[in-house]
């Protein structure tokens, strides 16, 4: 097992494990919009399938809004 820190948070994953499978793994809603990084690293989403994650990562979960006044 592996810790990892997603959006603040502590969370225990069993590795070998991709970025897109994290994605899953955590419900991510609306995935085809959201944006991750890293390590402070932004991860381009062609790379989602073949980012492994590693032990002691900090993934943040990024979703960019527009609008406003």
């Amino acid at each position: 097992m592996a810790q990892i820190t997603v959006n603040g948070n502590n969370q225990e994953v069993t590795l070998p494990l991709t970025l897109d499978q994290l994605i899953t793994l955590n419900q991510v809603a609306n995935p085809e919009m959201v944006s991750v990084q890293i390590n402070d690293n932004f991860i381009e989403r062609e790379k989602f399938g073949s980012t492994q994650i590693y032990d002691g990562d900090i993934i943040d979960f990024l979703y960019f809004m527009g609008g406003g006044r």
